[in-house]
């Protein structure tokens, strides 16, 4: 916990009025069965947060700045030590700008292959669409393979069948925090050539054969949006194997620029007015050199310094989520009449979850919309598997796609799976009522 002492003594007036204002605004709320509303994700802040950030808005530096290098070199460490992360401003914009950087033109200046229009991709057919749009939005064919029911990851003996001559890359999600083999996965792309980005959007924390999720791909993306394991309200953050890649990255994020100068810093290559790139005049402005087709993709160092300070707590985060679910699954597992009609998810075998959500399946015989509406009506919050089986969503009505097999395990999540919450702020009274609520609703139906 930091201490007002910690900053600028010229803040210490402005920081303490905003801990007093913190603890008469947002402190412990009474919880009410029935009437409190437990919500499926929530965030959990704390005065840090609200120091950081005011920290950083009596700079006036609007753009990212010292709290977001600090950020992007810590969450590092968190991924497998890899090269210093990039901040953006979602984890959706890290799935473009990861799968945007495998097509970009300046791929090809350090001897990778860039990824071109027409390629194909796998994915799996059922989660959040921009795992997927990237895909589309580069001019490339999503494969869409299956899901386990245990697991809701991937089917990985479906890969294989999804191979062509024109497939170039994997990427996929690690459903609600519950990893896929990823070690495995990229085995399979090193054999085939192939690129693979893991999506930890809900993951952060989670392992695979005691190693962090997002150490496998040649790049992997978190979100930092308020649902979930640590939040700057908008954000994400994308990770990349090698500097080589963050290199084409960092430019595809910042407008496609062979400048690599941070924001308020020139001539730090030391031959700004030097360089001789394409067909542009000899010592065109390098700031004003274009390497890639890029995005304006960064954060503010508002965002960046709340990220900062909830990354101090997201080993207390992740804990409180593996605890939460192993409660319900107890709950669940003890009752015989939630066990008879109740399957939660489980784990891979050699992977350790860090649980986003508490999803589960319906038997046949319950109705899962009546059940969600049930709860719903009771202040216990649900949510559907994102997308459910995707090809049947509107968006991808006309998008050019191939499909293996009849993606039967997708279609049954669309109908029968659902989830409920984990996260830190849940009290062992909420998880009481929430498995009591389970129970009667199901009861109801029987």
């Amino acid at each position: 916990m930091v201490k007002v002492s910690d900053f600028d003594p010229e803040r210490h007036e402005v920081l303490r009025a905003a801990l007093k204002y913190f603890e008469a605004k947002f402190g412990q709320r009474e919880f009410i069965p029935g009437e409190t509303y437990i919500p499926v994700t929530a965030k959990s802040m704390n005065e840090n947060d609200l120091m950081f950030l005011l920290d950083s808005s009596l700079d006036l530096w609007l753009t990212a700045g010292r709290y977001a290098n600090q950020l992007e070199s810590k969450l590092s460490a968190k991924i497998g030590k890899r090269p210093k992360a990039l901040l953006v401003n979602s984890g959706s914009s890290a799935n473009l700008l990861a799968f945007s950087s495998l097509c970009g033109v300046s791929m090809s200046s350090f001897d990778l292959e860039p990824i071109q229009p027409g390629s194909e991709v796998i994915t799996v057919a059922s989660g959040f669409p921009t795992t997927v749009n990237p895909i589309i939005q580069n001019g490339c064919i999503p494969v869409f393979v299956d899901i386990t029911l245990q697991t809701l990851g991937v089917d990985m003996a479906q890969l294989e069948n999804a191979l062509t001559k024109k497939t170039k890359a994997v990427i996929m999600a690690h459903a609600l925090g519950n990893p896929y083999r990823a070690d495995k996965i990229r085995e399979f792309c090193d054999q085939h050539e192939l690129y693979l980005i893991e999506d930890c959007c809900d993951a952060l924390g989670a392992e695979i054969s005691g190693k962090p999720a997002g150490s496998f791909g040649h790049y992997s993306t978190l979100s930092f949006y308020p649902a979930h394991h640590i939040t700057m309200g908008e954000g994400g953050a994308v990770f990349s194997e090698t500097h080589q890649l963050r290199r084409v990255a960092e430019s595809m994020r910042d407008w496609g620029r062979d400048c690599w100068c941070e924001p308020g810093k020139d001539n730090t290559c030391g031959k700004r007015f030097d360089w001789k790139l394409g067909s542009l005049p000899a010592g065109y402005d390098h700031k004003y050199t274009y390497s890639n087709i890029g995005y304006n993709l960064k954060v503010t160092d508002m965002q960046a310094a709340v990220g900062l300070s909830q990354l101090e707590r997201v080993d207390d985060f992740v804990f409180a989520r593996r605890e939460n679910w192993k409660k319900l699954n107890s709950g669940i597992l003890d009752s015989p009449v939630l066990s008879e009609n109740l399957k939660p998810i489980t784990a891979e075998e050699g992977t350790n979850p860090s649980w986003f959500g508490f999803p589960m399946h319906c038997a046949d015989s319950l109705n899962r919309n009546r059940l969600s509406r049930y709860l719903e009506d009771r202040k216990v919050g649900t949510r559907l598997f994102f997308g459910g089986n995707l090809v049947r969503q509107p968006a991808y009505k006309n998008v050019d796609f191939r499909q293996i097999g009849d993606l039967v395990n997708s279609d049954r999540v669309m109908e029968k799976t659902f989830w409920i919450a984990v996260h830190p702020l849940l009290t062992d009274e909420m998880i009481n009522y929430m498995l009591e609520t389970l129970e009667s609703g199901v009861r109801e139906q029987l």
